[in-house]
């Protein structure tokens, strides 16, 4: 028997429904009236979420699977977020999630992110080192990427998911990039999610001002980009305690 063949068959088989068209007719309908089958949604779905950009460690990431660890902080943070999803495209404002290392900020905006999709919206997922260190490679030139290439997807996502913003050391091209990236989308009227885990607070100032505290928000992206955030987004506090060593404790076990 050649089963390999009709396993593989199988698999690329068009949908029994609509033939492989996309659009399936309106049982009971008296003239010929269709709409779009179950199969054209789910296919268009997989292919946002593949060109979303989603790493690999977060792709089990939903709002079911968001463990709040019995704290109410957390879990009024989730309950925002499913709200947002839920009003979303409704209400385009952006969100800012604010919190330590190890709560869950991105797996809730990722959670966010895929609810979006799951709506038709075209969205993208930017880890910030990662987008600044590709905008710097851009410059070199035996790359073939160029600076607008780079950003071209960033400026254009409907809904952008800007990780870990601050992680990388303040200067002022660093600040000139933010600026750019935050006021581009703040200008076309598009939504961003951001994740920090830099508190808010101002920009001190230099020296003795800096002294004997921890560097905030305004200190890694500027002042007048941290006033920005506010206009775009949702300030949503995740605050709680980092529950990654528990994790790696049971992974041992």
């Amino acid at each position: 028997m050649r089963t390999g063949i009709t396993a593989r068959q199988s698999e690329i088989a068009p949908c029994a429904v609509c033939g492989g068209s996309g659009w399936r007719q309106v049982a009971g309908s008296p003239t010929q009236q269709v709409m779009r089958c179950e199969c054209f949604s789910e296919s268009q779905k997989k292919s946002l979420i593949g060109a979303a950009e989603i790493p690999a460690r977060y792709a089990g990431c939903d709002f079911a699977s968001y463990r709040a660890e019995n704290s109410q902080a957390l879990g009024a943070a989730k309950l925002t977020l499913e709200k947002w999803a839920a009003e979303y495209p409704l209400n385009r404002t952006g969100l800012l999630l604010i919190g330590p290392s190890g709560v869950g900020k991105t797996h809730l905006a990722v959670a966010a992110l895929k609810e979006a999709i799951k709506k038709g919206i075209h969205a993208r997922f930017c880890d910030y080192r990662e987008l600044l260190k590709q905008i710097q490679n851009s410059y070199n030139p035996s790359v073939q990427a160029t600076e607008l290439d780079v950003l071209k997807p960033v400026f254009e996502a409907e809904v952008l998911l800007l990780d870990d913003l601050g992680a990388v050391k303040p200067s002022e091209w660093v600040w000139d990039t933010v600026s750019l990236v935050l006021n581009t989308r703040y200008n076309d009227n598009l939504t961003t999610i951001i994740t920090t885990n830099f508190m808010d607070g101002p920009a001190a100032g230099a020296g003795a001002a800096r002294a004997g505290r921890e560097e905030t928000l305004g200190d890694r992206i500027g002042e007048r980009m941290r006033s920005r955030l506010f206009e775009m987004c949702r300030l949503v506090q995740v605050q709680g305690k980092d529950y990654r060593p528990n994790f790696r404790t049971a992974g041992l076990r």
